[in-house]
């Protein structure tokens, strides 16, 4: 059997990194996040959007499909309670650079 080929650039899906935080401290973000994002977007939405939660020490940090960052970030905003307090999920930075959303984390 022949070595299997790697994908050319081009086909490979291109990725964008979401940092996003909450106006208060509340112990796994993402998860909580990815719960009602998921409720938003459906299992179809989600498959598009290819979330991958990136862990981190403040807010959260998504690696996301580009064609779906509008559709995350409008999920994200709709989100109005966790765990019973009223929250406030603001969008920090998008960047096609992991170095760079990280430290839009850490300001």
């Amino acid at each position: 059997m022949g070595k299997i080929k790697a994908l050319l650039p081009s086909l490979k899906e291109k990725k964008r990194y979401l940092a996003f935080d909450a106006n208060i401290p509340i112990v796994d973000l993402s998860s909580h996040c990815y719960k009602e994002v998921h409720t938003f977007l459906g299992d179809l939405g989600m498959a598009h959007a290819g979330i991958v939660p990136i862990q981190t020490k403040k807010g959260a940090l998504w690696k996301i499909n580009h064609t779906t960052v509008n559709h995350v970030k409008a999920a994200l905003t709709m989100i109005s309670n966790i765990q019973g307090k009223e929250v406030i999920i603001r969008s920090l930075n998008v960047s096609g650079v992991l170095r760079k959303a990280q430290t839009q984390l850490e300001r």
